[in-house]
């Protein structure tokens, strides 16, 4: 059953809110500034409330988390949490949830593979995989239409402050 890898899957990825809390932390004590912590409210309420509203309409349906299209998800679920593991242990002294800069002597701007390719790795291949997977894992086509669109909006507000700010905060970030 699809309910086990699910959970945790899961746990994995709430795991990654306490690496972001004891980074965060430590950042800040060296001095990071936090940017855009609205709008970091309002995504990850976003991100919360669209794992919600999936678990609750594929409750809702006797097909959820069963069959090849819940399986694609957990696959693609899964893929993603292995891609945001991967991008903190490239950044992990500044890898937070939060919009959080770090001094210029601390904060690295990384250039490898995956930020080589994708400007904002953690957002296309983290948690929109992320999203895309739990959909199918549960057959929520209504949250995919609805909610997805909803959870674009903070997330493009976020990848638009980072750009400003990155730009702004270091020569090197083009």
């Amino acid at each position: 059953m699809i309910t086990v890898p699910f959970i945790l899957i899961l746990i994995a990825r709430f795991y990654t809110v306490f690496i972001s809390a004891r980074t965060e932390k430590a950042i800040k004590q060296k001095g990071g500034i936090e940017f855009g912590g609205l709008n970091t409210l309002i995504l990850i309420s976003c991100h919360f409330l669209y794992y919600g509203a999936c678990i609750t309409e594929g409750l809702n349906k006797v097909s959820f988390a069963t069959g090849i299209i819940s399986w694609a998800g957990l696959l693609i679920y899964a893929f993603s949490i292995i891609i945001l593991y991967y991008l903190i242990h490239q950044i992990r002294y500044i890898w937070t949830i939060k919009l959080i800069i770090a001094p210029r002597n601390i904060h690295i701007i990384n250039k490898r593979f995956l930020y080589k390719y994708f400007r904002h790795p953690g957002y296309y291949l983290g948690d929109l995989l992320e999203l895309i997977g739990v959909t199918l894992i549960f057959h929520a086509w209504y949250v995919l239409a609805i909610g997805l669109p909803i959870y674009l909006i903070p997330l493009i507000i976020r990848i638009v402050q980072e750009e400003r700010i990155m730009k702004f905060m270091f020569d090197d970030y083009k």
